[in-house]
């Protein structure tokens, strides 16, 4: 069997395209506010409790719920699918250059523009540097699981795909912490190093360790079991994201019911990234000749994130009741609306597409 033909046969697939959790996540996680807040009103104390159950500042519910989010999610990465990153350099190259060039930057400065300009006076001053620092953290860590799903649904190239992710995975356990660090400095926000670090380590090295040792052992059993495996596990991943989420909205209660627009206000940047940022890659991939079905899946590994590790950074680093968690709280609100809107335009502009990639 030939690398390709590996790489291939490791990519999971979903029958059905996506599950029902993934085609609603959106109103599941408005669910998760109404929820969250009502809990948070009727058993105050109880979510205090839980939110002073840490251990050197991680709180130790939220980092359980985390780790049964994040790992499922990383099993589905076979970093031996590195091998063909070759394959589709100008793809790759493209889809790097917007996660990590103009993804983190373009959000930063438009945080900036909305948060700290525009929704300012309407904002509470004292968590605009959250807020900044929230879709900073949103925007420095590509989407490792649901851009599986969004290249099924635009005929993606599963081989471009995984490679993509994987390169996009290794990169991460490098690069999230120091542009972080650097975007958050540029922004006169406090850069707490240690907590960032060990953010890193725990939601982002260890993780990965351990899916990769269990797709190891699932995989011994064959490509049936492991797929079969990776359904069974999957819904409690999500479940794992809902409660993580009902828990931030209770802790968050006070301020949505005080200012029920700030969700509507941290839209506005997030929309406008995630159009501006598929629109680009979508575009360079057109300009350098790409085939469609890695234009596709380019666009939206370039436009989407990895919001699990985003709401767990932004809990770590600045709190529950911060106005950082509660912002990536808002890209995980957005993200499959958006994104089906995207994959909608790829799909129907193909014939647009293919008449002018130029394929010299």
């Amino acid at each position: 069997m030939s690398s390709s033909t590996q790489a291939t046969a490791s990519l999971p697939q979903a029958r059905g395209g996506m599950s029902l959790f993934e085609r609603y996540l959106t109103l599941w996680v408005f669910l998760c506010i109404v929820l969250g807040v009502a809990l948070g009103q009727l058993m105050p104390v109880l979510f205090q409790t839980i939110g002073h159950l840490e251990v050197a500042q991680v709180n130790l519910p939220v980092g359980l719920l985390i780790w049964v989010m994040i790992i499922p999610m990383l099993l589905k990465v076979d970093f031996g699918a590195l091998s063909q990153v070759k394959q589709h350099w100008r793809g790759i190259g493209v889809t790097l250059f917007i996660n990590w060039a103009v993804k983190p930057f373009s959000m930063a400065f438009l945080g900036w523009l909305f948060i700290r300009q525009i929704f300012s006076p309407w904002l509470p001053a004292d968590q605009l540097d959250s807020y900044i620092a929230g879709l900073i953290l949103l925007a420095a860590a590509p989407c490792t699981a649901m851009v599986f799903v969004w290249s099924r649904l635009t005929g993606g190239d599963p081989v471009f795909t995984l490679s993509q992710v994987a390169l996009n995975d290794t990169i991460m356990v490098f690069a999230f912490a120091p542009i972080v660090g650097l975007l958050l400095g540029l922004s006169a926000i406090t850069v707490p190093w240690d907590t960032l670090l060990v953010s890193v380590g725990l939601y982002i090295v260890i993780p990965v360790i351990l899916a990769q040792l269990w797709r190891r052992t699932l995989l011994r059993r064959g490509q049936e079991a492991f797929e079969a495996a990776l359904a069974r596990i999957g819904p409690f991943s999500m479940a794992a994201l809902l409660l993580t989420l009902v828990l931030l909205f209770a802790f968050q209660g006070e301020a949505i019911i005080g200012q029920p627009l700030v969700i509507a206000m941290l839209a506005v940047p997030i929309l406008i990234q995630v159009i501006f940022n598929s629109g680009l890659a979508y575009w360079l991939n057109r300009r350098v000749g790409e085939k469609h079905n890695i234009a596709c899946p380019s666009a939206l590994i370039g436009a989407s994130n990895f919001f699990e590790l985003s709401v767990a950074a932004a809990i770590s680093l600045f709190g529950f009741q911060s106005g950082a968690a509660l912002a990536t709280v808002v890209g995980v609100l957005i993200e499959v609306p958006v994104m089906l809107l995207v994959v909608r335009v790829v799909n129907q502009s193909k014939d647009w597409y293919d008449a002018g990639a130029n394929r010299g």
